[in-house]
């Protein structure tokens, strides 16, 4: 058995000596495409015995067991290897013949591979690293499970690898939304940013416990859909979901954004919806055409709000988390969103979380919203998750961990109101209030400022730029009316 505790340590010290690794985020993205080419072989082996029929889309030639799998240890090395890899396996897999006819188990290797890269220059270290991965089980059980757990770590690796980090949420937070939503055998769950599919296993470990026979276990094996823009954390998520034992990822290398959300219909939805939408980018400017004049936005975070929405089931469930600036902005797009949801959904929870959860991608203070299609909003709770016992903020070393949310998980039912220092920590506020009295203002029990917040700069520029915003447009909106009582023309 591999001594899985040492694993990524040891891949870790080979590569520090390759001058085509250059940092962090290019070592995940090595060690990432042979782990998927390493799982998928395992895969391979067993619909081999399962399907008589079974033939690989990838060429003998370039299967893992016929040029990694080294038994005599005169497998390819050195100058040799590396032109296999740089001149055979990678333009082979770049160019499966792959179309609409094509099993998604298959196809799934030539998107993989599409715009994956080889960093390593020295074919030695490389046959190294190859013979370490080469020595998991994947067949052993026991095994196969623990390295699981080793992929999460490697995932998590990708918080502190410079901007690889927006492709994953804590899992403390995922396990979190999943378990509030609760899970129904039978039940479809769909994120349209999966990143490396955090949310789908979070949804599958809550879902597993329900499985009973081989009718649920079909149910649970097709319940996850993903759609993933950028190809590293896709890579990362198809053999996420390979390790989880789904034979047919439904996971997509797309752009959730490119479709127009008024042609959805209802076989576009799904029961549930669990996301962190990435925010603080902004997509072109024709991406807006995608969505109605009152809903197009240049902040992604608020295009995917109008997705989800368009694309949630009636009766069906959300969790979502956002940034700040969605629940204060008050540009025209954050106040027609907030109105459609408000209006044609029950926003029935808020979680403000603290500052440091996705540190140290970035700084910025996020929520989670939950909300669900069965009728419009008449109350809705808010909660401030407040700092640990014995934490400053949330790091690499101190991260958030699942029994932080209990506190939260106690009050879900009760839902009292609660103030802390003159402050509200929790408070439940009708939809009355937060339309005509706060004006589309979601930013209710949120954290006293009474110590100067530091954030880094990037994360400062964009909370300047969303109060900006949200203050041109309040100040807009105040003359727009004072000119219409004068009894003037709007501005």
């Amino acid at each position: 058995m591999t001594n899985l505790s040492t694993f990524v340590k040891r891949l870790r010290d080979i590569m520090r000596n390759d001058a085509g690794i250059n940092g962090d985020a290019q070592r995940i993205e090595q060690i990432a495409w042979m782990l998927f080419l390493k799982v998928y072989d395992a895969k391979e082996q067993d619909w081999e015995f399962d399907e008589e029929d079974y033939t690989s889309i990838i060429p003998e030639t370039c299967r893992w067991s016929n040029w990694a799998h080294d038994e005599t240890g005169k497998g390819m090395t050195g100058d040799k290897l590396l032109g296999f890899v740089n001149n055979t396996l990678f333009p082979t897999l770049k160019r499966l013949p792959v179309d609409a006819t094509t099993p998604i188990k298959k196809a799934i290797v030539q998107t993989t591979f599409a715009d994956a890269n080889n960093y390593m220059k020295d074919g030695v270290l490389l046959r190294q690293v190859v013979n370490i991965i080469d020595e998991l089980d994947l067949g052993d059980y026991e095994e196969s499970h623990a390295f699981g757990e080793i992929y999460e770590s490697i995932l998590k690796e990708l918080q502190s690898a410079g901007s690889a980090g927006e492709f994953y949420t804590p899992r403390a937070v995922t396990d979190f939304m999943a378990k509030m939503i609760k899970p129904k055998i039978g039940e479809s769950m769909a994120d349209f940013a999966c990143g490396t599919g955090g949310f789908m296993v979070s949804w599958l470990k809550q879902l597993k416990p329900q499985v009973r026979t081989t009718e649920d276990q079909a149910a649970f094996a097709g319940s996850v859909y993903g759609i993933e823009k950028k190809q590293f954390p896709y890579m990362l998520c198809v053999t996420n979901m390979l390790l989880h034992d789904l034979d047919v990822p439904q996971v997509y290398h797309d752009n959730s954004l490119l479709k127009d959300v008024l042609d959805y219909t209802e076989d576009d939805q799904f029961d549930v919806i669990l996301m962190n939408p990435p925010y603080g980018g902004s997509e072109k400017a024709d991406v807006k055409n995608h969505f109605p004049d009152d809903l197009a936005s240049s902040e992604t975070a608020d295009l995917f709000m109008s997705v989800i929405m368009y694309r949630l089931k009636e009766g069906g469930r959300a969790a979502v988390v956002l940034p700040d600036g969605f629940l204060f902005g008050t540009d025209n797009a954050k106040i027609n969103i907030k109105k459609k949801l408000l209006s044609e959904f029950n926003l029935h929870t808020v979680i403000r979380m603290p500052g440091s959860v996705f540190s140290p991608y970035t700084s910025i203070t996020t929520n989670i919203l939950f909300f669900d299609r069965t009728g419009p909003t008449e109350e809705t709770w808010f909660y401030r998750l407040d700092m640990p016992e014995g934490y400053k903020h949330f790091s690499k070393t101190k991260p958030m961990k699942p029994e932080h949310f209990a506190p939260a998980e106690e009050l879900w039912e009760a839902r009292p109101d609660m103030e802390v220092d003159g402050f509200f920590k929790a408070k439940k506020f009708t939809a009355r209030q937060l339309t005509e009295d706060l004006g589309y203002n979601l930013d209710q029990c949120g954290y006293p400022h009474e110590e100067e917040e530091i954030l880094a700069p990037l994360d400062l520029i964009q909370r300047y730029q969303e109060e900006r915003a949200s203050l041109n447009a309040e100040i807009d909106r105040v003359l727009a009316e004072i000119t219409q009582k004068l009894g003037g023309a709007e501005l």
